[in-house]
Protein backbone atom coordinates (compact mmCIF):
# COMPACT_ATOMS: atom_id res chain seq x y z
CA UNK A 1 0.00 0.00 0.00
CA UNK A 2 1.12 3.52 -0.80
CA UNK A 3 2.66 5.45 2.09
CA UNK A 4 2.38 9.24 2.18
CA UNK A 5 3.70 11.87 4.58
CA UNK A 6 2.62 15.49 4.88
CA UNK A 7 5.39 17.55 6.46
CA UNK A 8 5.38 20.98 8.12
CA UNK A 9 1.61 21.36 7.95
CA UNK A 10 -0.92 22.81 10.37
CA UNK A 11 -3.57 20.24 11.35
CA UNK A 12 -6.94 20.63 13.06
CA UNK A 13 -7.40 17.20 14.64
CA UNK A 14 -10.80 17.60 16.40
CA UNK A 15 -9.09 16.22 19.52
CA UNK A 16 -10.16 18.16 22.61
CA UNK A 17 -6.71 17.99 24.22
CA UNK A 18 -4.65 18.82 21.14
CA UNK A 19 -7.05 20.47 18.69
CA UNK A 20 -4.26 22.00 16.56
CA UNK A 21 -0.90 20.45 15.72
CA UNK A 22 1.96 21.91 13.73
CA UNK A 23 3.86 18.97 12.38
CA UNK A 24 3.35 15.78 10.42
CA UNK A 25 0.69 13.35 9.26
CA UNK A 26 1.24 10.01 7.56
CA UNK A 27 -1.16 7.67 5.84
CA UNK A 28 -0.95 4.19 4.42
CA UNK A 29 -3.61 2.99 2.03
CA UNK A 30 -6.88 4.55 3.17
CA UNK A 31 -5.92 5.08 6.84
CA UNK A 32 -4.10 7.74 8.81
CA UNK A 33 -1.16 6.09 10.55
CA UNK A 34 0.38 8.97 12.50
CA UNK A 35 -0.17 12.60 13.36
CA UNK A 36 2.06 14.60 15.66
CA UNK A 37 4.54 17.42 16.18
CA UNK A 38 7.57 15.14 15.95
CA UNK A 39 8.78 13.78 12.62
CA UNK A 40 8.46 10.02 12.14
CA UNK A 41 11.56 7.89 12.49
CA UNK A 42 14.29 8.71 9.94
CA UNK A 43 14.19 5.06 8.94
CA UNK A 44 10.59 5.38 7.78
CA UNK A 45 10.20 5.37 4.00
CA UNK A 46 7.41 6.98 2.01
CA UNK A 47 6.19 6.79 -1.56
CA UNK A 48 5.09 10.42 -1.52
CA UNK A 49 6.29 13.42 0.49
CA UNK A 50 4.10 16.53 0.57
CA UNK A 51 5.26 19.91 1.81
CA UNK A 52 2.39 21.17 3.94
CA UNK A 53 3.87 24.59 4.64
CA UNK A 54 1.18 27.26 4.28
CA UNK A 55 -1.62 24.67 4.25
CA UNK A 56 -4.23 23.99 6.90
CA UNK A 57 -5.34 20.35 7.01
CA UNK A 58 -8.58 19.31 8.66
CA UNK A 59 -11.17 16.53 8.51
CA UNK A 60 -13.40 16.55 5.45
CA UNK A 61 -16.75 18.27 5.89
CA UNK A 62 -19.88 16.13 6.33
CA UNK A 63 -23.16 17.37 4.80
CA UNK A 64 -25.94 15.44 6.54
CA UNK A 65 -28.98 16.54 4.55
CA UNK A 66 -29.54 17.33 0.91
CA UNK A 67 -31.16 16.59 -2.41
CA UNK A 68 -28.26 16.71 -4.85
CA UNK A 69 -30.21 16.64 -8.10
CA UNK A 70 -32.05 19.82 -7.11
CA UNK A 71 -29.00 21.83 -8.12
CA UNK A 72 -30.71 21.95 -11.51
CA UNK A 73 -33.35 24.22 -9.89
CA UNK A 74 -30.90 26.62 -8.24
CA UNK A 75 -32.42 30.10 -8.45
CA UNK A 76 -35.65 28.85 -10.03
CA UNK A 77 -38.02 29.53 -7.10
CA UNK A 78 -36.56 32.00 -4.64
CA UNK A 79 -38.12 34.10 -1.87
CA UNK A 80 -41.19 31.93 -1.31
CA UNK A 81 -42.74 30.20 1.71
CA UNK A 82 -41.91 26.49 2.01
CA UNK A 83 -45.29 25.05 0.98
CA UNK A 84 -45.67 27.50 -1.92
CA UNK A 85 -42.09 26.80 -2.99
CA UNK A 86 -42.71 23.05 -2.90
CA UNK A 87 -46.18 22.84 -4.40
CA UNK A 88 -45.95 25.55 -7.06
CA UNK A 89 -42.28 25.49 -8.06
CA UNK A 90 -40.35 22.40 -7.00
CA UNK A 91 -42.75 19.47 -7.28
CA UNK A 92 -44.07 20.36 -10.77
CA UNK A 93 -40.52 20.69 -12.10
CA UNK A 94 -39.23 17.62 -10.28
CA UNK A 95 -42.10 15.68 -11.85
CA UNK A 96 -40.36 16.23 -15.18
CA UNK A 97 -36.98 14.91 -13.98
CA UNK A 98 -35.61 11.93 -15.86
CA UNK A 99 -32.88 9.62 -14.64
CA UNK A 100 -30.48 11.63 -16.81
CA UNK A 101 -31.52 14.85 -15.08
CA UNK A 102 -30.92 13.32 -11.67
CA UNK A 103 -27.50 12.06 -12.71
CA UNK A 104 -26.55 15.44 -14.17
CA UNK A 105 -27.82 17.46 -11.21
CA UNK A 106 -26.07 15.11 -8.81
CA UNK A 107 -22.80 15.45 -10.68
CA UNK A 108 -23.08 19.23 -10.49
CA UNK A 109 -23.71 19.06 -6.74
CA UNK A 110 -20.97 16.53 -6.05
CA UNK A 111 -18.49 18.63 -8.01
CA UNK A 112 -19.48 21.70 -5.98
CA UNK A 113 -19.27 19.81 -2.70
CA UNK A 114 -15.88 18.29 -3.47
CA UNK A 115 -14.38 21.62 -4.50
CA UNK A 116 -15.72 23.13 -1.28
CA UNK A 117 -14.21 20.46 0.98
CA UNK A 118 -17.20 18.18 1.55
CA UNK A 119 -16.03 14.56 1.65
CA UNK A 120 -19.29 12.91 2.80
CA UNK A 121 -22.89 13.76 1.94
CA UNK A 122 -26.37 12.48 2.71
CA UNK A 123 -28.87 12.40 -0.15
CA UNK A 124 -32.61 11.73 -0.16
CA UNK A 125 -34.17 11.63 -3.61
CA UNK A 126 -35.54 9.58 -6.50
CA UNK A 127 -33.61 7.67 -9.22
CA UNK A 128 -31.09 6.86 -6.50
CA UNK A 129 -29.15 4.35 -8.60
CA UNK A 130 -27.97 7.36 -10.60
CA UNK A 131 -26.87 9.14 -7.41
CA UNK A 132 -25.02 6.07 -6.19
CA UNK A 133 -23.22 5.65 -9.48
CA UNK A 134 -22.09 9.29 -9.37
CA UNK A 135 -20.83 8.78 -5.81
CA UNK A 136 -18.96 5.65 -6.87
CA UNK A 137 -17.41 7.39 -9.90
CA UNK A 138 -16.46 10.62 -8.14
CA UNK A 139 -14.82 9.07 -5.09
CA UNK A 140 -16.97 10.90 -2.54
CA UNK A 141 -18.36 9.17 0.55
CA UNK A 142 -22.16 9.04 0.65
CA UNK A 143 -25.08 7.94 2.81
CA UNK A 144 -27.95 7.52 0.37
CA UNK A 145 -31.66 6.88 0.61
CA UNK A 146 -34.61 6.71 -1.74
CA UNK A 147 -36.95 9.36 -0.35
CA UNK A 148 -40.53 8.10 -0.37
CA UNK A 149 -43.64 10.29 -0.63
CA UNK A 150 -46.83 8.38 0.13
CA UNK A 151 -49.47 10.75 -1.26
CA UNK A 152 -50.48 8.26 -3.93
CA UNK A 153 -52.34 5.00 -4.51
CA UNK A 154 -51.58 1.81 -2.59
CA UNK A 155 -50.03 0.34 -5.72
CA UNK A 156 -47.70 3.31 -6.09
CA UNK A 157 -46.82 3.15 -2.40
CA UNK A 158 -45.92 -0.52 -2.76
CA UNK A 159 -43.76 0.17 -5.81
CA UNK A 160 -41.89 3.04 -4.13
CA UNK A 161 -41.24 1.04 -0.98
CA UNK A 162 -39.99 -1.95 -2.95
CA UNK A 163 -37.71 0.35 -4.95
CA UNK A 164 -36.32 1.84 -1.73
CA UNK A 165 -35.70 -1.64 -0.30
CA UNK A 166 -33.97 -2.89 -3.43
CA UNK A 167 -31.80 0.23 -3.62
CA UNK A 168 -30.69 -0.23 -0.03
CA UNK A 169 -29.93 -3.92 -0.58
CA UNK A 170 -27.98 -3.22 -3.77
CA UNK A 171 -25.84 -0.32 -2.58
CA UNK A 172 -25.26 -0.61 1.16
CA UNK A 173 -21.52 -1.10 1.69
CA UNK A 174 -20.62 -0.65 -1.97
CA UNK A 175 -17.83 1.44 -3.53
CA UNK A 176 -15.33 -0.07 -1.12
CA UNK A 177 -17.58 0.82 1.81
CA UNK A 178 -17.90 4.48 0.83
CA UNK A 179 -21.65 4.12 0.24
CA UNK A 180 -24.11 3.35 3.02
CA UNK A 181 -27.90 3.55 2.90
CA UNK A 182 -30.95 4.44 4.98
CA UNK A 183 -34.74 4.24 4.65
CA UNK A 184 -36.62 7.52 4.23
CA UNK A 185 -40.26 8.33 4.58
CA UNK A 186 -40.10 11.89 3.24
CA UNK A 187 -42.03 13.61 6.06
CA UNK A 188 -45.03 13.13 8.36
CA UNK A 189 -47.08 15.44 6.11
CA UNK A 190 -46.29 13.48 2.92
CA UNK A 191 -46.62 9.94 4.27
CA UNK A 192 -49.80 8.44 5.82
CA UNK A 193 -49.21 6.84 9.25
CA UNK A 194 -49.66 3.26 8.06
CA UNK A 195 -47.14 3.85 5.27
CA UNK A 196 -44.57 5.20 7.72
CA UNK A 197 -45.09 2.07 9.83
CA UNK A 198 -44.38 -0.11 6.80
CA UNK A 199 -41.17 1.80 6.07
CA UNK A 200 -40.12 1.43 9.71
CA UNK A 201 -40.65 -2.33 9.44
CA UNK A 202 -38.51 -2.41 6.31
CA UNK A 203 -35.77 -0.55 8.20
CA UNK A 204 -35.95 -3.18 10.94
CA UNK A 205 -35.80 -5.99 8.38
CA UNK A 206 -32.76 -4.45 6.68
CA UNK A 207 -31.16 -3.24 9.94
CA UNK A 208 -30.87 0.29 8.55
CA UNK A 209 -31.35 3.79 10.01
CA UNK A 210 -34.19 6.13 9.09
CA UNK A 211 -33.89 9.65 7.70
CA UNK A 212 -36.92 11.97 7.66
CA UNK A 213 -37.84 15.66 7.48
CA UNK A 214 -39.45 16.77 10.73
CA UNK A 215 -40.85 19.96 12.31
CA UNK A 216 -39.35 22.21 9.64
CA UNK A 217 -42.05 24.89 9.85
CA UNK A 218 -44.59 26.08 12.40
CA UNK A 219 -47.32 25.42 9.83
CA UNK A 220 -46.20 21.80 9.48
CA UNK A 221 -46.44 21.30 13.26
CA UNK A 222 -49.88 22.90 13.41
CA UNK A 223 -51.21 20.79 10.53
CA UNK A 224 -49.83 17.63 12.13
CA UNK A 225 -51.79 18.45 15.29
CA UNK A 226 -54.95 19.14 13.27
CA UNK A 227 -54.63 15.96 11.23
CA UNK A 228 -53.26 13.47 13.74
CA UNK A 229 -53.85 15.05 17.14
CA UNK A 230 -50.14 15.23 17.96
CA UNK A 231 -47.03 17.21 17.20
CA UNK A 232 -44.57 15.53 14.77
CA UNK A 233 -42.21 14.20 17.47
CA UNK A 234 -44.96 12.40 19.39
CA UNK A 235 -46.52 11.27 16.11
CA UNK A 236 -43.30 9.69 14.82
CA UNK A 237 -42.51 8.20 18.22
CA UNK A 238 -45.92 6.51 18.27
CA UNK A 239 -45.37 5.15 14.74
CA UNK A 240 -42.11 3.52 15.85
CA UNK A 241 -39.75 5.67 13.79
CA UNK A 242 -37.45 6.24 16.75
CA UNK A 243 -37.22 2.50 17.38
CA UNK A 244 -34.64 2.62 14.60
CA UNK A 245 -31.48 4.76 14.65
CA UNK A 246 -32.88 8.01 13.25
CA UNK A 247 -31.57 11.19 11.66
CA UNK A 248 -34.16 13.96 11.40
CA UNK A 249 -33.68 16.95 9.13
CA UNK A 250 -34.44 20.48 10.34
CA UNK A 251 -36.20 19.96 13.72
CA UNK A 252 -36.70 23.72 13.91
CA UNK A 253 -39.82 23.85 16.04
CA UNK A 254 -39.25 21.79 19.19
CA UNK A 255 -40.40 22.05 22.78
CA UNK A 256 -38.23 21.19 25.80
CA UNK A 257 -40.19 17.96 26.17
CA UNK A 258 -39.56 17.03 22.53
CA UNK A 259 -35.84 17.65 22.91
CA UNK A 260 -35.89 15.22 25.85
CA UNK A 261 -37.69 12.63 23.70
CA UNK A 262 -35.07 12.95 20.94
CA UNK A 263 -32.28 12.53 23.48
CA UNK A 264 -34.00 9.53 25.06
CA UNK A 265 -34.17 7.78 21.67
CA UNK A 266 -30.69 8.97 20.60
CA UNK A 267 -32.19 10.69 17.56
CA UNK A 268 -29.66 12.77 15.61
CA UNK A 269 -30.55 16.17 14.13
CA UNK A 270 -29.34 17.68 10.86
CA UNK A 271 -29.38 21.45 11.34
CA UNK A 272 -29.84 23.33 8.04
CA UNK A 273 -29.33 27.00 8.95
CA UNK A 274 -28.97 28.44 5.45
CA UNK A 275 -32.03 26.74 3.98
CA UNK A 276 -34.13 27.42 7.09
CA UNK A 277 -33.24 31.11 6.97
CA UNK A 278 -33.95 31.44 3.24
CA UNK A 279 -37.35 29.74 3.51
CA UNK A 280 -38.10 31.66 6.75
CA UNK A 281 -38.72 28.35 8.49
CA UNK A 282 -37.13 29.61 11.70
CA UNK A 283 -34.01 28.91 13.72
CA UNK A 284 -33.57 25.51 15.34
CA UNK A 285 -32.86 25.31 19.06
CA UNK A 286 -29.33 24.06 18.58
CA UNK A 287 -27.84 25.34 21.87
CA UNK A 288 -30.61 23.56 23.80
CA UNK A 289 -30.18 20.39 21.73
CA UNK A 290 -26.44 20.33 22.37
CA UNK A 291 -26.91 21.04 26.06
CA UNK A 292 -29.33 18.09 26.26
CA UNK A 293 -26.73 15.82 24.67
CA UNK A 294 -28.42 15.39 21.29
CA UNK A 295 -25.96 14.85 18.42
CA UNK A 296 -26.40 17.75 16.00
CA UNK A 297 -24.80 18.02 12.58
CA UNK A 298 -25.08 20.36 9.60
CA UNK A 299 -26.73 20.07 6.20
CA UNK A 300 -27.11 22.42 3.29
CA UNK A 301 -30.42 20.99 2.05
CA UNK A 302 -30.76 21.18 -1.74
CA UNK A 303 -29.21 23.92 -3.84
CA UNK A 304 -32.72 25.09 -4.77
CA UNK A 305 -33.32 26.29 -1.20
CA UNK A 306 -29.87 27.41 -0.06
CA UNK A 307 -28.62 28.19 -2.87
CA UNK A 308 -25.16 26.72 -2.50
CA UNK A 309 -23.63 23.60 -0.95
CA UNK A 310 -20.94 25.44 0.98
CA UNK A 311 -20.46 23.67 4.31
CA UNK A 312 -17.98 26.25 5.59
CA UNK A 313 -20.78 28.79 5.19
CA UNK A 314 -23.13 26.54 7.18
CA UNK A 315 -20.52 26.24 9.94
CA UNK A 316 -20.23 30.01 10.11
CA UNK A 317 -24.01 30.46 10.11
CA UNK A 318 -24.36 27.93 12.91
CA UNK A 319 -21.85 29.88 14.98
CA UNK A 320 -23.47 33.26 14.26
CA UNK A 321 -27.25 32.95 14.15
CA UNK A 322 -27.61 31.34 17.56
CA UNK A 323 -25.64 34.16 19.09
CA UNK A 324 -27.98 36.62 17.39
CA UNK A 325 -31.30 35.05 18.35
CA UNK A 326 -30.27 34.20 21.93
CA UNK A 327 -28.29 37.30 22.82
CA UNK A 328 -25.60 34.94 24.11
CA UNK A 329 -22.19 35.35 22.38
CA UNK A 330 -21.13 31.87 23.51
CA UNK A 331 -24.34 30.09 22.43
CA UNK A 332 -22.45 28.06 19.79
CA UNK A 333 -18.68 28.71 20.07
CA UNK A 334 -16.43 28.29 17.05
CA UNK A 335 -15.12 24.93 18.27
CA UNK A 336 -18.63 23.53 18.64
CA UNK A 337 -19.66 24.86 15.22
CA UNK A 338 -16.66 23.15 13.65
CA UNK A 339 -17.62 19.86 15.31
CA UNK A 340 -21.12 20.15 13.84
CA UNK A 341 -19.61 20.13 10.36
CA UNK A 342 -17.07 17.36 10.91
CA UNK A 343 -17.03 14.99 13.89
CA UNK A 344 -20.72 15.29 14.78
CA UNK A 345 -21.59 14.98 11.10
CA UNK A 346 -19.90 11.60 10.94
CA UNK A 347 -21.56 10.51 14.18
CA UNK A 348 -24.96 11.59 12.85
CA UNK A 349 -24.75 8.97 10.12
CA UNK A 350 -23.07 6.33 12.25
CA UNK A 351 -19.60 6.57 10.71
CA UNK A 352 -17.09 5.87 13.44
CA UNK A 353 -13.86 6.23 11.50
CA UNK A 354 -14.21 9.63 9.78
CA UNK A 355 -14.65 13.17 11.10
CA UNK A 356 -11.32 13.56 12.88
CA UNK A 357 -7.60 13.31 12.16
CA UNK A 358 -5.95 10.62 14.23
CA UNK A 359 -4.16 7.33 13.72
CA UNK A 360 -6.54 4.59 12.65
CA UNK A 361 -9.15 6.89 11.14
CA UNK A 362 -9.97 6.88 7.43
CA UNK A 363 -7.88 9.31 5.41
CA UNK A 364 -10.73 11.73 4.66
CA UNK A 365 -9.29 15.22 4.91
CA UNK A 366 -8.97 18.54 3.12
CA UNK A 367 -6.35 21.26 2.77
CA UNK A 368 -7.01 25.00 2.86
CA UNK A 369 -4.66 27.69 1.58
CA UNK A 370 -3.58 29.63 4.68
CA UNK A 371 -1.64 32.13 2.62
CA UNK A 372 -4.85 34.07 1.97
CA UNK A 373 -5.02 37.49 3.71
CA UNK A 374 -7.94 36.43 5.92
CA UNK A 375 -5.76 33.91 7.75
CA UNK A 376 -3.50 36.66 9.11
CA UNK A 377 -2.38 37.36 11.73
CA UNK A 378 -1.83 33.78 12.91
CA UNK A 379 -3.92 34.03 16.07
CA UNK A 380 -6.42 31.17 16.25
CA UNK A 381 -6.77 28.88 13.24
CA UNK A 382 -10.05 27.39 14.49
CA UNK A 383 -11.52 30.88 14.69
CA UNK A 384 -10.17 31.63 11.22
CA UNK A 385 -11.80 28.52 9.72
CA UNK A 386 -15.19 29.23 11.30
CA UNK A 387 -15.41 33.00 10.96
CA UNK A 388 -13.12 33.88 8.03
CA UNK A 389 -12.52 30.88 5.74
CA UNK A 390 -14.16 30.39 2.36
CA UNK A 391 -14.85 27.23 0.39
CA UNK A 392 -12.66 28.80 -2.30
CA UNK A 393 -9.70 28.30 0.05
CA UNK A 394 -9.90 24.50 -0.40
CA UNK A 395 -7.01 23.32 -2.54
CA UNK A 396 -6.88 19.57 -1.95
CA UNK A 397 -9.33 16.84 -0.97
CA UNK A 398 -8.45 13.27 0.00
CA UNK A 399 -11.17 10.65 0.53
CA UNK A 400 -10.49 7.07 1.62
CA UNK A 401 -6.80 7.69 1.00
CA UNK A 402 -7.34 8.82 -2.59
CA UNK A 403 -6.70 12.33 -3.87
CA UNK A 404 -9.91 13.63 -5.43
CA UNK A 405 -8.97 17.33 -5.65
CA UNK A 406 -5.32 18.32 -6.20
CA UNK A 407 -4.31 21.94 -6.60
CA UNK A 408 -7.96 22.96 -7.11
CA UNK A 409 -8.53 20.46 -9.91
CA UNK A 410 -11.04 17.62 -9.68
CA UNK A 411 -9.34 14.42 -10.81
CA UNK A 412 -12.46 12.24 -11.07
CA UNK A 413 -15.09 14.42 -12.78
CA UNK A 414 -15.08 16.51 -15.97
CA UNK A 415 -16.02 19.96 -14.65
CA UNK A 416 -16.65 21.71 -17.97
CA UNK A 417 -18.78 18.86 -19.30
CA UNK A 418 -20.87 18.77 -16.12
CA UNK A 419 -21.60 22.50 -16.23
CA UNK A 420 -22.54 22.32 -19.93
CA UNK A 421 -24.87 19.36 -19.44
CA UNK A 422 -26.51 20.95 -16.38
CA UNK A 423 -27.38 24.05 -18.40
CA UNK A 424 -28.80 21.85 -21.17
CA UNK A 425 -30.99 19.96 -18.69
CA UNK A 426 -32.35 23.16 -17.17
CA UNK A 427 -33.20 24.63 -20.56
CA UNK A 428 -35.07 21.48 -21.56
CA UNK A 429 -36.97 21.34 -18.25
CA UNK A 430 -38.13 24.95 -18.57
CA UNK A 431 -38.85 24.86 -22.31
CA UNK A 432 -42.52 24.14 -21.64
Amino acid sequence: MKKTIIENGTFITMNEKTPVINGYMTMEGNRITYIGEQAPSPEATFDERIDGNGKLYMPGLVNTHGHAAMSLLRGYGDDLALQVWLQEKMWPMEGKFTAHDVRTGTKLSVLEMLKGGTTTFVDMYDHMNEVAEVAEESGIRACLTRGVIGLCSREEQDAKLEEAIQFAKSWHGQAGGRITTMMSPHAPYTCPPDYIERIVQAAHDLNLPIHIHMSETAREVEENINQYGARPVAHLEKLGVFSRPTLVAHAVHLTDEEIAVLKNHDVRVSHNPGSNLKLASGVARVPELLKAGVIVSLGTDGAASNNNLDMLEEIRLAALIHKGVSGDPVAVPAWDALKLGTLYGAQSIWLGDVGALKAGMKADFIALDMQQPHYYPRTNVISHVVYAASSRDVTDVCIDGRWIIRNNECLTLDEEKIKFEAQQCFERLTAG
